[in-house]
């Protein structure tokens, strides 16, 4: 079958169809973002609830005005900084806007991705009267995030057509900013830091524990149930230690299991699949989601992974690893 070309799944976008793209971070699972019914179609071919909140994906500033009702000082110095990128804010809906992009809420979640072929198709989709494009990861609801096309295809089938710009660079989903409440609140970690963000703000973050105590709670938003990017067999994470010792008990007799680990580890079973974890967060979150899949590949019975370092540079992975052990 021949390759989908941007203009084409433009054009998918305009005539209220779904369109699975490359984003920097995962494969987005697309429609048009001011359509309800074509964004009705990403909720039934994910089995996603329909008040889960969906991000919008925008060209630039401009294009982001047509959603938001107004975008305060501290989120527009976020988007000088970040944009296009990994960051998703939160700001405050336009009447009659995207309202099922928007899960029904009075808030908007928006980010401008750097992928040069989403850059290309929301280009393209503007000259077809397409304002933003919505689009969670191409994966069905809670399961593993595709980071390629060959992942989308494994999950849809021919049911989407998928836009190939090869393996995401990024690997983990935006970091999303809370910008509704006067202060920037941290709903989901990503690659980008709190140092990295506090800067471009001149504000210190807020968690969202902390809001909550203090006032009304945050907005919901894509990636934060507890539960999420899970893969097929239960994920259990566990220090280096642990790992051996459980090998250990093992013995040659292990088997079903696959393990993903920056530690030396020495399992006595040849059925054991062991994948190292880079010593560096960035390229261990281009490849968390890849790796997981492999595993599901496999059909292993148990994976288990290494509890990644308390650094902040790993909050990201540290955050989908969590959920996904969830």
């Amino acid at each position: 079958m021949a390759e989908l070309s941007v203009s084409e799944g433009a054009r998918l976008i305009a005539a209220g169809e779904l369109l699975a793209f490359p984003t920097e971070t995962v494969y987005g699972l697309g429609a048009d973002a001011s359509s309800d019914s074509a964004v009705a179609k990403i909720f039934a071919a994910k089995g996603r609830p329909a008040d889960h909140p969906l991000i919008v994906h925008v060209s630039d500033r401009q294009a982001a005005l047509h959603f938001a009702a107004e975008i305060p000082d501290f989120a527009q110095r976020l988007i000088d900084a970040f944009w296009p990128g990994p960051l998703t804010i939160i700001v405050p809906r336009k009447a009659g806007v995207a309202a099922a992009s928007a899960g029904g809420q009075d808030s908007i979640g928006l980010r401008c991705p750097s992928h040069p072929l989403a850059r290309e198709l929301l280009a393209e989709c503007a000259k077809l009267g397409v304002h933003g494009i919505s689009a969670p990861s191409a994966n069905k609801f809670g399961k593993v995030s595709p980071t390629t096309a060959a992942h989308v295809k494994a999950e849809f089938g021919d049911a989407v057509p998928v836009l190939d710009g090869g393996a995401c660079d990024v690997g983990i989903e935006s970091t999303i900013i809370d910008c509704t409440r006067g202060k920037p609140v941290l709903l989901r970690p990503g690659v980008l830091t709190p140092s990295q963000l506090e800067a471009a703000m001149g504000l210190p973050l807020t968690d969202p524990v902390r809001a909550e105590l203090a006032e009304a709670p945050a907005p919901r938003a894509s990636g934060t149930l507890e539960s999420h990017y899970a893969p097929a067999a239960p994920l259990r994470l566990m220090d280096a230690k642990a790992l051996q010792t459980a090998l250990d008990l093992l013995g040659s007799d292990g088997k079903n299991i696959a393990i993903y680990a920056r530690s030396p580890l020495q399992p006595k079973s040849h059925q054991i699949i062991l994948r190292r974890m880079p010593a560096d967060a960035l390229a261990t979150a281009q490849q968390l989601f890849a790796v997981l899949r492999e595993f599901d590949g496999h059909q292993v019975k148990l994976i288990w992974v290494e509890t990644v370092p308390a650094d902040v540079a790993w909050d990201g992975v540290r955050d989908r690893l969590q959920r996904a052990a969830a």
